[in-house]
């Protein structure tokens, strides 16, 4: 799986809340398996709407879709408790 490059001002947003190394991390296990245990890669309601989300750590998460069947594209990074 691959992840598409992150527009800028989701990489500013990844360095306003210090998660680059996290970022990283979590990319590398996604790329390798895309439902890897602690990424939590789980669809969101409504289903329809295919977004999808992975853990960065516990308290945010990457919001993704697919753009085919190898490749994501992430649209944006929540604080998953606001």
């Amino acid at each position: 799986m691959i992840i598409k490059q992150i527009r800028d001002d989701l990489d500013k947003y990844l360095k306003t809340h210090n998660l680059e190394k996290k970022y990283k991390k979590a990319k590398k296990f996604f790329e390798q398996d895309p439902f890897y245990p602690s990424l939590n890669t789980e669809l969101l309601e409504p289903k329809d709407r295919l977004l999808y989300s992975f853990r960065l750590d516990r308290k945010y998460r990457a919001i993704f879709i697919y753009i085919d069947e190898s490749t994501v594209e992430i649209v944006m990074f929540t604080n998953h408790y606001k």
